[in-house]
């Protein structure tokens, strides 16, 4: 079987499916206050798009699948993807990225039809914050959520969290106390330059250094560096001793993790995208409904990974896609 590797040589086993541009939250430095998803039906990947595709990518290696958005639990027959998805042959791994609105209804139901574990975002922990960052996002409904996913037995579930100054870097501690507490995994992020909002948001910028410190002086002796595995990503991970939770950093700006990249994403439009950061993309959606064969579909991704970057361009502004967050399942 052919495998994804590009010219780095980087094995590509991971893709993230954006299944949904809708999302029920407008996170300030996630989308643009005036922006609305611009999706007609025919435009976005049906159920039987999304399993030729995901089927394609399992043929050549990939084994990991995120459900992402928007929001994914807003898209039609969410739980039917993910049921079609995870009976896939090669396909081991497919989590989801959620906000956790939906969650408390949805859970069950998709730890049962193969989601196994989920990433929630979460910026604070503060209700009258959380609805000004989320722009009228509920806590207690996330929170719930997270409940939801613990009972349903979706395992390891971790907390996102995009750390601003001035903004919720004063959260850091209490953070990773709800974590503890919970019996879940904490990873805090910071600020990327995605789109116009995103760019704005690096003024917000607090580092992987800065975080780092906090949690450190908050946990004291407690940290043990964590080996990274496939599932792990980018993130910089830790064992809190005496729990069974863990805190990870994620460091696109001050450390990027580039050299150990192994994903492309497939916007809900089906544009494989193959840098967060970047423009290149081509469209499998037309490919699947064409009349090419698997095999010539195969090699258009091969020729694609072929051409990605070794690394983001977050340094260089002039070299940032304008793509929103929501548009790339980022």
């Amino acid at each position: 079987m052919p495998k994804l590797i590009d010219k780095f040589n980087r094995e590509i086993t991971y893709l993230r499916l954006s299944v949904t541009e809708h999302c029920n939250y407008r996170c300030f430095y996630c989308r643009d206050d005036e922006q609305m998803p611009n999706c007609k039906r025919e435009d976005i990947l049906s159920y039987e798009d999304i399993e030729k595709i995901v089927q394609i990518f399992a043929e050549l290696g990939v084994t990991k699948v995120r459900l992402t958005g928007g929001e994914p639990l807003l898209r039609k027959g969410i739980v039917k993807i993910a049921r079609l998805i995870s009976r896939i042959d090669g396909i081991n791994d497919v989590p989801l990225s959620t906000n956790a609105h939906l969650l408390e209804k949805f859970a069950e139901k998709l730890q049962q039809n193969g989601i196994n574990r989920a990433n929630i975002s979460i910026d604070s922990l503060i209700p009258e914050r959380f609805e000004k960052i989320t722009r009228g996002g509920d806590l207690t409904k996330v929170i719930k959520g997270i409940d939801a996913a613990i009972q349903a037995g979706m395992h390891p579930i971790k907390m996102n969290v995009v750390v601003m100054r001035d903004v919720n870097d004063d959260e850091i501690e209490s953070m990773v106390d709800f974590a503890i507490a919970k019996n879940i995994d904490v990873r805090f992020i910071e600020t990327m330059p995605i789109g116009a909002v995103g760019i704005e948001a690096l003024s917000q910028h607090v580092s992987e250094q800065q975080i780092f410190e906090k949690i450190n002086q908050h946990l004291g002796n407690k940290l043990t560096p964590i080996t990274p595995n496939q599932t792990d990503g980018p993130a910089h991970n830790f064992k809190i001793k005496s729990t069974n939770s863990t805190v990870g950093i994620i460091s696109a700006v001050s450390n990027h993790f580039c050299q150990t990249c192994n994903r492309v994403r497939l916007t809900t439009k089906g544009d494989l995208i193959l840098c967060l950061g970047q423009e290149d993309a081509i469209s499998l959606k037309d490919a699947v409904r064409s009349d090419l064969t698997d095999d010539e579909i195969k090699q258009m991704i091969i020729n694609a990974i072929n051409k990605k970057p070794e690394k983001h361009e977050f340094d260089t502004i002039d070299n940032i896609s304008n793509r929103q967050m929501v548009e790339i399942g980022g």
